[in-house]
């Protein structure tokens, strides 16, 4: 064991009480949490230089912080996340040394820090669209506040309203622009607008990043009084060139294989739906090509992305090799089931894609041009 050495540090009563709480429920002593978010913090000092940062911004719906992974990489410094998924809390502070805040609804607009850009991939819920006049005949507010209170876009929007950040980047399904005949996707664009924002949005694929095929739709809000080129407009998008057979593993256990049961009913599945007409059935992959979409069901039986083996039945991705999928770092860490893997990396952003938008909005607002301290 290397030489240790003691520190003694006084904590406020409630400070204490949470890291002994949070502690527990990882299951680590309260030494392996603090040694732990110490490790990980001067990481990012030292490789980010984050004692001079361009921007600020917080992280919210974080996932497993592939959001944050990709303003980090553009300059940014994230000062507060939030994430309500405990499976997700613990790859989130695996790789990044913190826990975020729990339910987003119970945190205050008040007490969240002022920042520069607000990032977050929100769930998307129905949005209840009740006529104004008769919220006004009740005595109720109207606006913004009325439409979408009760869905997780509220809190974006409250959020927005209260802290004004210079800028947002929101990500979502590519289905919430036709969601309920295109009301909900109204109901989003015209809410961020009254809160003074010029607003875009583009539906951009994973493909030119990664070999994936993953179509996802980004809205981009700048406020109104600020001259800045909208950077989904102007973003380059390099060329697919991206191949399957680069994200593998050399060496994968056995168990990733499918089992005869698994992929003998695979295979009648998908002919039954032939013979229907329909195009449902498993995806084998050609390795010199790209997957579909990788998606949180991807933990049941891997059907939409089966690995091609040479005398044997196809195989799921691994988890790192998912990890790779999505663009995640070599270094990422996974401390979580194979299940739960499965389920963040189905949910999460392609990060080189969310980087290079991170990229082209920081350049455009020009915040490469005053660092601030921190």
């Amino acid at each position: 064991m290397a030489n240790q050495r003691q520190i003694h540090i006084k904590l406020e009563e409630n400070l204490h009480t949470k890291l002994r709480k949070t502690s527990k429920d990882k299951g680590i002593t309260m030494q392996e949490f603090v040694t732990k978010a110490l490790n990980n913090e001067l990481y990012y000092q030292s490789e980010l230089n984050l004692d001079t940062h361009s921007f600020t911004f917080i992280d919210l719906f974080a996932g497993i912080g592939g959001m944050r992974i990709a303003f980090e990489a553009a300059g940014g410094r994230c000062v507060f996340t939030s994430e309500i998924d405990k499976f997700c809390k613990k790859t989130y502070f695996g790789n990044f040394g913190e826990v975020p805040e729990g339910d987003i609804a119970k945190v205050k607009e008040s007490d969240i820090p002022d920042h520069d850009i607000l990032v977050a991939g929100f769930p998307c819920q129905p949005f209840s669209i009740a006529g104004v006049s008769k919220k006004r005949s009740l005595g109720k507010e109207d606006g913004f506040l009325d439409k979408t209170q009760g869905t997780l876009f509220f809190d974006i929007a409250r959020i927005i309203k209260e802290k004004k950040p210079k800028a947002f980047l929101l990500e979502n399904v590519k289905n919430l622009r036709s969601h309920d005949k295109g009301k909900t996707f109204q109901i989003i664009c015209k809410t961020l607008e009254e809160l003074g924002y010029k607003v875009n949005s583009r539906i951009l694929d994973g493909h030119h990043f990664v070999p994936q095929h993953r179509e996802r739709i980004f809205i981009v809000g700048i406020l109104e009084d600020i001259q800045a080129e909208d950077p989904l407009e102007s973003l380059p998008l390099p060329e697919p060139n991206h191949k399957v057979r680069d994200i593998l593993e050399k060496e994968v256990d056995d168990k990733y294989t499918l089992s005869d049961k698994l992929w003998d009913y695979l295979q009648s599945y998908a002919k039954k739906h032939r013979e229907k007409g329909n195009g449902f059935g498993f995806g084998k992959v050609n390795l010199d090509g790209i997957t579909r979409t990788l998606s949180a069901r991807y933990y049941k039986d891997g059907s939409e992305i089966l690995i091609p083996q040479k005398g044997k039945n196809p195989r799921r991705l691994t988890p790192k090799e998912c990890a790779r999928l999505q663009g995640f770092p070599e270094t990422f860490e996974i401390p979580v089931s194979d299940t739960q893997a499965y389920k963040q990396f189905g949910n999460s952003v392609t990060v080189p894609l969310v980087t290079a938008i991170a990229e082209q909005l920081v350049n455009n607002l020009h915040f490469n041009k005053e660092k601030v301290k921190s």
